[in-house]
């Protein structure tokens, strides 16, 4: 039997709450911005950003929070540790300096279903990352 501390426990549920959420956001979420009117979108999409901020906050900030504390805290600074923590700050990054303004001009501009597409097709980027996290995650505690 696996014994995991409290803290991986937290990192791993944070781990699996982003990716269960970033591939129903890429399946599910995205694609379907495409089928909405412009001021639909415009209406939905206001709706969407808000309430997602609820559940996408605190897993980001508690992933962002334990993969630094595992990594610095514990001085653990085998490689798997080290990618987890450098591939959640790319999380960061990316969202902060690139999906937050795309989102932002999707917003402003509702009617461009390129942006739409855009947005679907460069978060298989997040996807990807996301999940190669939660495998980090299971091979430091395996």
């Amino acid at each position: 039997m696996i014994e995991l501390s409290l803290l991986e426990l937290l990192k791993l549920s944070c781990d699996v709450g982003l990716v269960v959420l970033i591939w129903i956001v890429q399946l599910l979420i995205y694609p379907s911005f495409i089928y909405f009117a412009g001021d639909g979108l415009a209406r939905w999409h206001t709706i969407y950003t808000r309430n997602i901020t609820f559940i996408v906050l605190p897993l980001m900030l508690g992933q962002l929070l334990l993969s630094g504390w595992l990594l610095f805290g514990n001085a653990d600074y085998t490689a798997v540790r080290i990618a987890d923590f450098i591939l959640v700050g790319s999380m960061w990054a990316s969202t902060a300096f690139y999906y937050k303004p795309l989102h932002e001009k999707l917003q402003k501009e509702p009617h461009r279903k390129e942006l739409c597409i855009e947005l679907t097709t460069s978060n298989w980027w997040r996807v990807a990352v996301w999940t190669v996290i939660l495998v980090l995650n299971f091979i430091v505690i395996w």
